[in-house]
Parts: structure tokens; sequence; C-alpha cells
């Protein structure tokens, strides 16, 4: 596998090309030609910028500028992800129009972190891919960087210790007052949208096949959605533990296909040094995000709305 230094070194020979673009083109490509299957990469530099980097509504174009480039539809879809996550709605209209394209084929690649919303996408495909390194998140919704499972903790807090305190109900009042009088309710909504979001996802598609599907569901978003089991929205999970609550993960190192990559010695090495390119190209350049097929067409985010803000090729 090349390591990040090799693909830098990559990246610096190409002369007059874009060498960022060429890159990155090249193992998705190989990828692509090993699996016989679409490859859309969905990639966010939250790692090492800021700015539109959360998953939103302008996301949508992006797909559909991708999807617009693929010959066969009928091949399934390998979704790479690399997401902090973001914008609830915006994942559901995009799991949407993902399904409406791929159906049930699709496999969600997550070289390293997938959180959140993002966590949610990788959760409504029928398998999910992870190395070693690689890590999903909790599900909990947030409002403003805050988990409503977290809020409604706190509410219920000065609820107990106002009726065993009543000298309480001055400080409870002051931390609580910063909240608008629909925020607990909105809190909830926001929870129940949420587990019955990703509940619906799994049975319809990881889940489709098993008897126990319904059961199977509510233990992965009970585990996934509780603020309280999870302690904190940006817990990494890894893939063992993934595995233990039924979630269908397959380890990136044992990943084969009939014919390996041309590009790359097999696919975990493909898939690592796609990651590299990635991160290669948000490190010099001015994108924030980059929706990409493996035929080289997509749509940049870029850090500057001023010169443009994207292009798609």
């Amino acid at each position: 596998m090349p390591s990040w230094n090799q693909v830098l070194t990559e990246i610096q020979s190409m002369g007059m090309q874009n060498p960022l673009d060429v890159v990155r083109r090249k193992y998705l490509s190989a990828l692509h030609e090993s699996t016989g299957r679409n490859v859309i990469a969905y990639y966010s530099g939250f790692l090492q910028k800021t700015g539109s980097i959360a998953i939103d509504d302008n996301d949508k174009n992006a797909f559909m500028q991708t999807i617009y480039g693929l010959d066969d539809k009928t091949k399934g879809l390998d979704l790479i992800l690399h997401t902090p996550g973001g914008n609830l709605a915006a994942a559901e209209s995009i799991v949407f129009y993902l399904k409406s394209i791929f159906g049930k084929d699709i496999r969600a690649i997550v070289p390293q972190i997938a959180m959140s919303a993002g966590t949610m996408i990788a959760l409504s495909c029928k398998e999910i891919v992870m190395g070693k390194e690689s890590n999903l998140g909790p599900i909990d919704p947030q409002f403003n960087g805050i988990s409503c499972g977290g809020i409604l903790e706190e509410f219920e807090r000065a609820i107990r210790d106002i009726q065993q305190k009543p000298a309480s109900a001055i400080l409870w009042q002051t931390l609580i007052s910063k909240y608008h009088p629909a925020f607990l309710g909105d809190c909830e909504k926001a929870i129940e949208w949420s587990n019955n979001m990703v509940t619906e996802w799994l049975k319809d598609n990881m889940f489709f096949k098993k008897k126990d599907k319904d059961e199977l569901a509510r233990h992965v978003v009970e585990a996934l959605g509780s603020h309280s089991k999870t302690y904190s929205h940006g817990k990494h999970i890894h893939m063992e533990e993934l595995r233990k609550l039924g979630l269908k993960i397959i380890s990136l190192e044992k990943l084969k296909t009939k014919e390996p990559p041309s590009a790359c010695k097999d696919l975990q090495d493909c898939v690592l040094t796609i990651h590299h390119a990635y991160m290669h190209t948000f490190s010099n350049s001015l994108a924030v995000k980059i929706v990409e097929n493996h035929k080289g067409q997509g749509m940049f985010i870029n850090a500057v709305p001023a010169s443009g803000g994207q292009y798609g090729r």
C-alpha cells in the first residue's frame, strides 16, 4: 500500500496536469474496475477546514450531478463516506434519493470517520465496510452542537433537584432560561424522528431478510441513539463494537474480489490510498467538500464562495 508520503510524491510528479485530480481519479477508477460496482466518494474536509463541511441540502445537487454521469445504475453503489455529519433532513433526503436510484444495493465504505448523520447514512446501506482504523458515531440528534438527549436529561435532573431541594430552583431557573419554551418539544421530536428513520432504514435493508429485524433494529437504535449510553456525541465506535450490536460490518482488511485493482495491491490498499488522496486534496486546495464518482465527475464545494463557491466537472 502506498504510504501517505508516497501518495504525496505521486501527486507532485504529475507536472502540468492537476495532480490532485489525477491521483484521486486513478484510484477511484481502480476500485471500480476491481469490484465492477459504481463508486461515489462523499468527502468532507472537516479535519483540515471549517466552513461548509457538514451534510446539507446542497449535497443533493452534488449527488445528482455525480449520479448523472454513471452509465449503469444496476451495478449497485459503493459509497465512500468521510464526514462529521450534519443536517438530519438533508441526510434523510440523500438516502431517499440514493435508494430511488440503486435500491437496496448500496454498500457504505468508511475509511476513517463517518459520524452522526454520516453514521445514519451508513446504517441505511446493506452493509458497511470498515477497517481497524474506521469509526462510526452516535446518532442522537443535536441542536446547535448540543445533544437533544443531554438537554432532556438536564431538565429531568432539574425537576428532581427542585422537588428534593426547592432552594435549587433559583439556580436551575438561570440555567434553563436559555432555552426557548418550545425547545423541549423540538428535542423530543428530533429524537423520535431520528430513531424512527434509522429503525426503518435498518429494517428495509441491512436486516431486511432477518426474521427478528424489528428487534435487531430497535437494539441498534437504542444503543447508538441514547445519549446516556454513548456518553458523548463525539464518541468513536469501532467495528467490533458495532458487530456486537448485530450490524453487518465487513472487514476492509479481508475484503476480496476476483480481480485485484490494477493500480493497487488489494482493495484495502485501494480504499486507503483513495482516502490519502482526498486528505492531500483538502490540504492543498480550496475544497472543503467533494462528491465524486469513479469516472471523475462530481462537484467541489470550495472555501471561498466569492470566487465561485463550487464547481462541477
